[in-house]
């Protein structure tokens, strides 16, 4: 690591040891000093003679800032920059992470069919009529980023069943092997809070935010797939361009 060495607590101060040490990290990271390697938290603890607890709670707040990332058995590594995806065309993540030149890969949790229950409304189906349900763990390099769940009608999709859906666009996939090529559509975006389970897939601290991202794509006029996406609000953004033309 190189910089300059780490800035000396004081303990006279009325701020508290964790909040020095995480405005010296914050420091550390601004001028680059930490790209190449974060150190450990027995290495933090004698830098800068603190207690464990002092280290832990400093590098909470780092993490719930989304600076970092701590994974067990890993260590502490700097959270990647956030993806940005433009919204003002038909997008994928996978031709996002691609474009970027980043690895992407799925692990496929259900891939089945099931009847259309609630989301029969969204796919103008009878709540009695089989969808194909795809839901997907999406990564971009070794990090979950999105949770995606897909509802197709069975009469277009089927083919689905048996296609390999462990990385790529599942619109591509969906042109190959049935024929079905989504031209539009539109999604809403939202905020939520994750529930445990959720936080725990997805890598994410508590507090940390997702965005719900719902999604009725079309093929023409027939509705080809209702979505609903749980995207990292640490990892990703999106961007939409306009001029002034409009205003």
């Amino acid at each position: 690591m190189t910089g300059r060495a780490p800035a000396a607590l004081d303990r006279t101060s009325p701020l508290p040891l964790w909040a020095q040490l995480l405005a010296d990290l914050r420091r550390r990271v601004a001028t680059g000093e930490l790209d190449e390697r974060f150190p450990t938290d027995e290495e933090l603890r004698h830098q800068y003679g603190i207690s464990r607890q002092t280290v832990r709670e400093a590098l909470r707040r780092l993490q719930g800032e989304g600076m970092i990332v701590r994974q067990r058995g890993r260590g502490t590594s700097l959270a990647a920059p956030p993806l940005e995806q433009p919204l003002n065309t038909l997008y994928s993540l996978a031709r996002t992470a691609q474009d970027l030149g980043l690895r992407e890969h799925s692990e496929v949790l259900v891939q089945q069919l099931v009847r259309a229950g609630q989301v029969a409304e969204h796919l103008g189906l009878d709540p009695d009529d089989e969808v194909v349900l795809v839901e997907r763990l999406r990564y971009v390099g070794d990090e979950p980023l999105s949770l995606h769940r897909s509802w197709l009608p069975a009469t277009l999709a089927a083919g689905l069943l048996d296609a390999d859906l462990r990385s790529g666009s599942l619109y591509d996939v969906l042109a190959a092997c049935c024929g079905v090529r989504v031209t539009g559509g539109y999604e809403r975006i939202r905020p939520e809070v994750p529930d445990r389970s959720l936080r725990e897939l997805l890598g994410l601290a508590r507090g940390s935010a997702v965005l719900v991202v719902e999604r009725l794509a079309t093929a023409g006029d027939t509705r080809v797939e209702w979505r609903q996406s749980m995207v990292r609000g640490d990892r990703y953004a999106f961007r939409t361009d306009w001029s002034a033309g409009g205003v």
